[in-house]
């Protein structure tokens, strides 16, 4: 019961994340600051009154109970906050197409994280998906004609966020949330107070009613997939959720190219392919170990 209830945590979170780009291109009116800083407020408030009703902790007693859990939360709040911050700019600046590339790297990012972090040793599979993502990222530089920089930062910024949720045990998914948006509100609220003193005033509440409903939807739009991302983490097999999160880019992808019909040129095709091949590689490798490791466990419980 638990392992189905992640799986489905895990598939709607990966699904939402994937439909992203059709919310957030309604807002292009809006600066990528401004938007990060109402996601960081609106979540706040909206897991702050989940827990008020369900009578748990907030983000701040959870901070305040164990420091070195702290400081892990703060940085994967970082981590969270710089995620959102590029992704949000790039659907914003028609670079759906790249932002859906950095979720696709995200699995080579995991198996490098992996290695350096945990001294993990690469099945063969393994380094030949790796050796296939950094050809990937040599085409795409030539096709570009620089790195691919959104989809690296993008990589990076949630591979080594997804590292942490796993490492920081919390009483569930939503106190978590709690936590990161409580280390972010701050100096959100300064950088919104610097904005309308200084800084020439917010596009909330300027530019119609429209557009500040979205802007407050940002709160439970980000919170609720990322709870149950959290719910799956915890419940699930890593192999299960790197094989679930491959629903985002592709609907990202898809997002790209369907909707907002942003360009793929043959260069940039190719980098795709490779990328694809090598998370091909990952996931039968993946089923293949996780199979033998059942086999095993199955062996000795006979």
């Amino acid at each position: 019961m638990e392992q189905r209830r992640g799986v489905l945590a895990g598939a709607g979170a990966y699904l939402l994340w994937g439909l992203f780009p059709l919310f957030f291109h309604r807002l292009r009116g809006t600066g990528a600051l401004e938007i990060l800083g109402h996601r960081i407020v609106w979540s706040f408030l909206t897991v702050s009154v989940v827990l008020a009703v369900l009578r748990r902790p907030g983000g701040i007693a959870t901070l305040r109970a164990d420091p070195v859990r702290g400081r892990r939360i703060a940085v994967a709040a970082v981590l969270l906050a710089t995620n959102w911050l590029v992704y949000v700019w790039a659907v914003n600046a028609d670079h759906v197409v790249d932002a859906a590339l950095g979720y696709f790297i995200n699995p080579l990012v995991s198996v490098a994280l992996g290695v350096l972090v945990l001294g993990e040793r690469l099945r063969p599979a393994q380094k030949w998906a790796v050796l296939l993502g950094v050809v990937a990222v040599v085409v795409l530089t030539i096709g570009y004609g620089k790195l691919p920089w959104i989809a690296l930062v993008l990589a990076a910024s949630f591979g080594a966020y997804g590292y942490l949720k796993k490492t920081i045990v919390l009483d569930d998914a939503i106190a978590s949330m709690a936590a990161e948006s409580a280390v972010l509100l701050p100096l959100t609220l300064v950088g919104f107070a610097l904005a309308l003193t200084v800084g020439g005033g917010l596009a909330f509440g300027s530019q119609g009613a429209g557009n500040m409903t979205l802007l407050l939807l940002t709160g439970p739009i980000t919170a609720v997939p990322l709870v149950l991302f959290g719910t799956a983490a915890r419940r699930i097999p890593l192999t299960w959720v790197g094989l679930l999160q491959y629903l985002t880019p592709v609907g990202q992808f898809l997002c790209g190219v369907l909707v907002f019909h942003e360009s793929v040129p043959p260069a940039r095709l190719a980098g795709f392919a490779l990328v694809w091949a090598a998370l091909v590689v990952l996931a039968v490798d993946a089923v293949r170990q996780y199979r033998g490791v059942g086999s095993d466990a199955l062996a000795v419980a006979r």
